[in-house]
């Protein structure tokens, strides 16, 4: 027996002789003289054994044939499909979902071997494949050259008909998962390299084990008009991507998105105020103490954008919280509580820190003000500001949900928050001489005050700027202050 054929004994591969010789040949002639057969048998016999991968997560497009095992998750239906030649018969494929321990993928069973796909496999078959990997629609697939079905390994798989947001795991497909919308965003069109329009929408959905961006695409798209922030929604059928070091839920044609009457809990994982750093991207939650206007500004590029600053409040401290572009116009006013994710921790006013919430981020109304404080709840039964302030029943925003000032006289210095009338709030009437100290929040007109405990907009001709201090002293009249003295 020769030197190749002493190899190729020790070779666990399913290839032949022939073609080892013929590998092994040709592998001489690559290196120019610089292996002798022998040496060039056992680089072919190498590169042979690399096609085994240790588990699914090891398979990437641009690899030789790949071999591995895995259990089968789902199978698909058999689609047909015309060849480009008139004389050639119609071809078969279909999809299999297979999964192990390391993670899911998509392998493609071609023609005959479609047909026998769906005969021979189900749900729960463990499988030993052979194919070739590329990049595929929905992340990396195999087209399947081989398959064995005896396989007797064990794959500790769950096979599970829903999925809740933490058990996705990239390359899963064929995912059903319910959640209430947290977010939405509009529909966006791009330009394809074929010259095609696309459209794509996102919203971000969580349930009880956490939460996730879920991407709508083409026709799919447009239902994300249909849906609102807190309803309940199943996606059906969708596919698990990675996106900036994130998993993310896509929904393409072959999908859907609905309402569901369902119940489904959400509880944000906050990070305490006082902890955050500047640098940091975090979720926080808290009660809405002040809302400013939203104020438009003209980019570089000549586009408009807007932004609306909110003063957000929990059991710990407060910060101000930048809303970017579409987030300016959420229907949010003091009193809300509220949770956003994805938040980035910037340098703000005086050397204090704000957060500003882009593209990226959610904004979630979790509780509505009604008139009344809502939100979170203290030992002794009150909601809202009341939860965070042994002074709070003594005032209130004067902002009202559009994030101006109210037009009711008696709403200017003070709002009961209490629900019941029960509160002594104090009452500014038209006309009355009033006092109030506060930090600049808006330098425009009207320039609007926050004092901690509430917000007051006057009417002034003074040259203050954010963030600075100031004390008014002037007349009430119609839910401002009228100020004669600024200091």
């Amino acid at each position: 027996m020769g030197e190749i054929e002493d190899v190729y004994e020790d070779l666990d591969a399913d290839v032949s002789l022939e073609e080892f010789r013929e590998a092994v040949e040709e592998k001489v002639d690559q290196m120019g003289g610089l292996a002798d057969e022998e040496t060039a048998a056992m680089l072919i016999a190498h590169e042979l054994d690399e096609s085994e991968v240790d588990g699914v997560a090891d398979v990437e497009p641009g690899m030789e044939d790949v071999e591995f095992t895995a259990k089968v998750t789902g199978v698909g239906e058999v689609r047909t499909f015309e060849r480009d030649g008139e004389e050639e018969e119609d071809g078969q494929v279909v999809n299999v979902e297979l999964a192990d321990e390391t993670g899911a993928i998509r392998v493609t069973f071609w023609d005959k071997m479609a047909a026998s796909a769906t005969e021979e496999l189900a749900v729960g078959d463990v499988i030993a494949v052979k194919g070739r990997p590329k990049e595929g629609y929905n992340g990396v697939e195999v087209n399947v050259n081989d398959v064995d079905p005896d396989v007797t390994d064990d794959i500790d798989v769950q096979i599970q008909d829903a999925y809740r947001v933490e058990d996705l795991s990239l390359g899963l497909s064929n995912v059903n998962l319910a959640g209430k919308v947290l977010d939405t965003e509009s529909v966006r069109t791009f330009d394809r390299d074929d010259g095609s329009e696309g459209k794509v929408a996102n919203l971000v959905l969580g349930d009880s084990t956490g939460k996730v961006r879920v991407t709508m695409w083409d026709d799919m798209a447009d239902h994300a008009d249909e849906l609102s922030s807190g309803n309940a929604v199943e996606v059906v059928d969708g596919y698990v991507r990675e996106r900036d070091g994130s998993l993310e839920l896509h929904v393409g044609d072959r999908g859907a998105v609905e309402e569901i009457d369902e119940e489904i809990e959400y509880t944000p994982e906050s990070t305490p105020i006082e902890t955050l750093e500047i640098g940091q991207t975090v979720d926080i939650s808290g009660v809405v103490r002040s809302a400013d206007p939203k104020r438009t500004f003209d980019r570089d590029d000549g586009s408009e954008g807007q932004v609306r600053n909110v003063r957000v409040q929990d059991d710990t401290g407060d910060i101000r919280v930048a809303l970017w572009g579409d987030k300016a116009d959420e229907d949010i006013a003091p009193g809300d509580e509220i949770a956003l994710t994805d938040v980035e921790i910037q340098d703000g006013w005086q050397d204090d820190i704000e957060a500003s919430a882009g593209w990226q981020s959610t904004v979630t109304v979790l509780g509505e003000s009604d008139g009344v404080s809502g939100g979170a709840e203290s030992d002794d039964g009150t909601t809202g500001l009341d939860a965070f302030g042994d002074d709070a029943d003594d005032g209130s925003s004067t902002a009202s949900r559009d994030g101006t000032a109210s037009d009711d006289p008696t709403q200017a210095a003070a709002t009961d928050r209490s629900g019941d009338g029960g509160g002594a709030a104090a009452v500014t009437v038209d006309g009355e001489e009033v006092e109030f100290t506060g930090t600049v929040v808006q330098a425009g007109d009207p320039v609007v005050l926050d004092d901690g405990e509430e917000t007051m907009s006057v009417e002034t001709d003074a040259d203050v700027r954010l963030g600075q201090e100031v004390t008014v002293r002037g007349t009430a009249a119609d839910g401002r202050i009228d100020a004669d003295d600024v200091f």
